[in-house]
Order: structure tokens, then C-alpha cells, then sequence
């Protein structure tokens, strides 16, 4: 079930604006580009586009992949849309598809992606669905935060209050709430926060209700060997340095 946040058509449309800093993205744009040489990258859990569209930007055939119709519908609107495959579905259905091809040079899971496959088997069957639409040798390129430094605990209404002026709705306001945390939960730590969004232009309200799984290291590791991929390297992320690690791991034949 997709959340909210990402489903929901009005809450869709001021994403971006609500998190305009994608400096993060960088970092992927460079490892993609400048360390793998990437002609084609298959951007798993897409979004609003973000990633996909500055990928296609600098010459690359890229292929997006999300199961939210309304993150899709914002990034077909976008400037250079045009340039980049979209298609709206799990990873696992979209290979089902003839014109997603196969091949990819490069997989991508970017920001919180590869934690929203909280069941085992979804996030087994995502992984395997990335092995197969890789070519020998291709690979998979994700982030995940470290459940050691437990950044759940900064996701208050105090510091995350913010409102913003968006183009076309207004003064928007959001926060985060933390709903629950299970530190012992098999797998991985399982942490559910709601996040409200607020339009004052006419008072509207709108709720989105998210859980991530916070694996470690270990089990990640773990899950991509048993998935069929070698590990490469496991760094941590340069912008966000003891938060999060970032994944390399390539198509093992």
C-alpha cells in the first residue's frame, strides 16, 4: 500500500517544495556517473523524479519505477520528462513488462527506498526483480540509515515544524510525529511516524502514515548475497557522515 504522502494527488504536488534540498543526490549522481560509468540506470522507488530527471540530464537513458500514481504524474510534468521511461508499479510487476528492458548498467535506491519493503519477502523479491534487470556485472547502488544512531529520535513536531509558501496552494504546513518504535523487532528495527500536512489556504488537513525498517548492516549484507549480488563496498554516506551507509553491490553470475 503506498503511503500517503506519495499517493495522494495534493500532498504529491507540494512534495518538492516541502524538501526542496536534494543535495544528497549528488553523491549518487557521482558514484552512478563518475565511478560506475553508467550509460542506463533503472531508478527504483522514483518518486517525484528527482534523481531520474539529473541522470537524464547528463545523457543517460534511465528508466523510473514507482508504485504511487501521483509521484509518477508529478514527474511526468516536469521539465526533460520526456527524456526518461516511466513506469508506475512494484519493481516486481514493472519486470514483467516488456518495455522496461533489461540490461541496466546501474539500480538505484536513493533516501529511504530500500527501507519501505518492511516484509522480508517484498524486499527478497525487489532485490531479486534488481539482479535479474541488471546486466552481468551491473549494479545496485542503495542507502540505508544506521539503526545504531536511532534518528527517530529527532522526529518531533519541535524540530520538524515548518511552513512553507508554495506556488498555487499557499502557506503549507508539516511536521512529523513518531507513532512507534520496535527496537527487537525480527529483521530489523520497525519505526511508524505519521506525518500532517496542512493547507491554510482552506484549512485542509491530510495525515500520512509511514513505517520504515531499520536493518543493519549485517542483515543487509546478508539479503544481497542471498539475493544473488557481491558486495562491493559499503561507505558511509560523505553528506550525511555516521547516519547512513551507502551500498555497492554487483550482479554475481
Amino acid at each position: 500500500m503506498v503511503d500517503a504522502i506519495f499517493g495522494e494527488p495534493r500532498l504529491a504536488a507540494v512534495y518538492d517544495a516541502l524538501d526542496p534540498d536534494r543535495s544528497d543526490l549528488e553523491v549518487h549522481v557521482r558514484i552512478v556517473v563518475d565511478e560506475l560509468g553508467a550509460r542506463s540506470v533503472l531508478d527504483i522507488g522514483c518518486g517525484t523524479g528527482t534523481f531520474a530527471l539529473m541522470l537524464a540530464a547528463r545523457g543517460l537513458s534511465v528508466t523510473g519505477v514507482d508504485p504511487a500514481s501521483a509521484s509518477i504524474g508529478v514527474a511526468r510534468a516536469k521539465p526533460g520528462a520526456d527524456a526518461v521511461r516511466w513506469l508506475e508499479g512494484t519493481l516486481d510487476a514493472a519486470e514483467a513488462d516488456a518495455s522496461i528492458g533489461s540490461g541496466f548498467d546501474v539500480a538505484t535506491m536513493t533516501a529511504n527506498v530500500a527501507q519501505v519493503f518492511v516484509e522480508e519477502h517484498d524486499w527478497a523479491t525487489t532485490l531479486g526483480a534488481a539482479r535479474r534487470l541488471l546486466r552481468p556485472g551491473g549494479t545496485l547502488v542503495l542507502e540505508s540509515r544506521r539503526p545504531e544512531r536511532r534518528a527517530w529520535l529527532e522526529w518531533t513536531p519541535e524540530a520538524s515544524r515548518q511552513v512553507v509558501d508554495v506556488a498555487h496552494e499557499g502557506p503549507v504546513e508539516d511536521w512529523v510525529e513518531l507513532i512507534a518504535v520496535d527496537e527487537e523487532a525480527p529483521g530489523g528495527a520497525l519505526v511508524t511516524f505519521r506525518s500532517p500536512t496542512v493547507f491554510h489556504r482552506d484549512g485542509a488537513r491530510i495525515d500520512s502514515e509511514s513505517t520504515l525498517r531499520f536493518r543493519s548492516r549485517e542483515q543487509i549484507e546478508a539479503s544481497l548475497e542471498r539475493a544473488g549480488f557481491a558486495l562491493v563496498d559499503v561507505r558511509d554516506a560523505p553528506d550525511r557522515p555516521g547516519r547512513e551507509w551507502v551500498f555497492l553491490a554487483r550482479r554475481a553470475d
